[in-house]
Parts: C-alpha cells; sequence; structure tokens
C-alpha cells in the first residue's frame, strides 16, 4: 500500500463488504423475480374458453349467427328473484315467442354449471326453480327454440347474493 493511502486513512480491510453488497442486491432482484415468475404461472391464466385461437378464427361464423338473431326481432328478459330464474320471450312487435327454452347457470371463472329445467308458464314465459351452490356473479346460458325449432341465444348475468 503506498504512503498517500495510509496518510487517507484507507484500510482494505473496512472495504471488503462491497462486493458482497453486489451479490445481494443482485440476489434479491432475483428473489423477487422468482417470486414474480410463480404467481404469474400459479394464478389464473385468462383464458376462459378453450381453443381460443380457434375459436377467433372463426369469428366471421359468430357475427353470422349474431346477424341472423338480429333478424329474427326477438327479445328476451331474465329475471332472477327468490331462487326462481323466469324468462319473458317476445317478437319484435311485443307478441309472445312460443317454444321451449333449454339452458343452464353457469360460474363465468370456474365453469361449474347448474342444470336448470324450465316450465311454460303461457304467453311466451318460463320459469326454472334453481339454488346456486354459490353467492356471487353467474351467467345465465339459456337456449329458445321457437315452435319451427329455430334457436335463438340467450346470455344474462346475475348476482346472486
Amino acid at each position: 500500500m503506498s504512503a498517500a493511502m495510509q496518510d487517507a486513512g484507507y484500510d482494505p480491510k473496512r472495504s471488503r463488504w462491497i462486493p458482497w453488497a453486489f451479490v445481494g442486491g443482485f440476489a434479491v432482484v432475483f428473489a423477487v423475480n422468482m417470486l414474480m415468475i410463480y404467481y404469474a404461472v400459479s394464478t389464473f391464466t385468462g383464458v376462459t374458453i378453450p381453443h381460443s385461437y380457434e375459436r377467433g378464427r372463426g369469428y366471421d361464423q359468430v357475427l353470422a349467427e349474431a346477424a341472423r338473431q338480429d333478424a329474427l326481432g326477438w327479445r328476451a328478459a331474465v329475471t332472477f328473484e327468490g331462487g326462481l330464474l323466469g324468462v319473458v320471450a317476445t317478437d319484435r312487435d311485443g307478441r309472445p315467442v312460443p317454444g321451449r327454452i333449454e339452458g343452464v347457470l353457469q360460474r363465468p371463472l370456474e365453469g361449474l354449471q347448474v342444470p336448470l329445467n324450465f316450465v311454460p308458464r303461457g304467453s311466451g314465459r318460463w320459469a326454472a326453480e334453481v339454488q346456486p351452490p354459490e353467492r356471487g356473479l353467474w351467467e345465465a346460458r339459456l337456449t329458445l327454440f321457437g315452435q319451427d325449432g329455430t334457436p335463438f341465444d340467450i346470455r344474462h348475468r346475475l348476482i346472486v347474493r
């Protein structure tokens, strides 16, 4: 060690920790990154439907189906009150649409489904008794089949309290 360094009070043992500070800093960054990777891989992926790429490529069919349903002019109102899921369907002139309804109550995230058994109530009205096993957001995924078998998809989200 030079005389100038000794006069300035330089002690080589004192600065030995500096490389370890860099190593420790990089270790903290590495640990945080590993934690973030774990949470990114182990939590919800954001994909709610299987084969989303293939379904996206067939989006023209989805648009055509939506146009077909719009051309029918049918409207459906869905209600849920006191364990009773009700549906009222009318045509563009406000007249009831006769037919039958099939469908399920589904949790959008988990995909849990509760089958529905609709009973006709007359004049384009149906009702199904249902007690969802969990509270929260549910989606009624229904299909109304007109007298000639024409399908009409009904999707309605509801909150079960």
